[in-house]
């Protein structure tokens, strides 16, 4: 079985569903068929760091 990809916007909306519309952790995570853990873990990085959370997947190039 091979890994999902979640897309930067749609971890955004994942957390912004627990934290401006009050549903629990619990429920938006069954409601979006993803771990809690997961869950949990994209508002931990969001809220650390919000303006590089997220960044992708694969190699980044560098801006010259």
């Amino acid at each position: 079985m091979t890994r999902r990809k979640f897309s930067r916007e749609f971890k955004i909306e994942a957390v912004r569903l627990v934290t401006d519309r009050g549903v629990a952790v619990a429920q938006a995570a069954r409601d979006l068929d993803v771990a809690e853990s997961v869950l949990r873990r994209w508002m931990r990085e969001l809220t650390a760091t919000p303006a590089t959370a997220f960044p992708g997947n694969g190699q980044m190039r560098a801006d010259l």
